[in-house]
């Protein structure tokens, strides 16, 4: 059975994780050094990024002739 091919192109999902390691890191060394809550957006942007690496993880894993509904 042939997978499905994700949303993200392969350079494209590389560079979502680069993207979401590096807000991922940043975050807690803002908030280390920063008296406001600016951190917060940091932390934000971490997880959209990771909401697309998991919409593309599960579209990667269905079948390539299934239908989406």
């Amino acid at each position: 059975m042939h997978q499905g091919s994700g949303i993200l192109s392969t350079r494209q999902r590389r560079l979502a994780w680069l993207g979401f390691m590096l807000a991922a890191l940043q975050a807690p060394v803002s908030a280390w050094l920063v008296a406001d809550e600016s951190w917060l957006f940091s932390l934000c942007v971490a997880l959209m990024v990771a909401i697309v690496i998991i919409a593309d993880d599960a579209a990667r894993r269905r079948p390539a002739n299934a239908t989406g509904d």
